[in-house]
């Protein structure tokens, strides 16, 4: 829901406790979707050095399992480095280069 997107972005940019940022952004990014994943390329765009280390631990630790989550998630997020708002472009753009960094520990047979 739109109304839902302020809240979830002071979660992940949450300035008190950064647990809260990488909670936050795990359970966003488990959606595996757009929706999930332009919240967490949104907050990523803005936020300050700490708080792109927790968001990009939250980014390894739910796509370095499946190598087809990895996949498509970095496909999102091709997508999105065309979306109209800046922020959901450039944190997108910084998501599919970590995303491509990540050596999943499953593939298909």
């Amino acid at each position: 829901m739109h109304e839902a997107l302020g809240p979830l972005l002071e979660l992940v940019l949450d300035a008190g406790d950064t647990f809260v940022t990488r909670v936050t952004a795990e359970a966003v990014l488990r959606r595996k979707d757009r929706i999930g994943l332009a919240v967490v390329a949104s907050a990523l765009a803005v936020a300050d050095s700490n708080h792109s280390d927790w968001i990009l631990t939250a980014l390894h630790d739910v796509f370095s399992s499946f190598s087809e989550d990895r996949d498509n998630a970095m496909q999102l997020c091709e997508e999105m480095l065309r979306d109209t708002d800046d922020r959901v472009a450039l944190g997108a753009r910084q998501m599919y280069e970590v995303l491509a960094e990540i050596d999943p520990l499953l593939r298909p047979t």
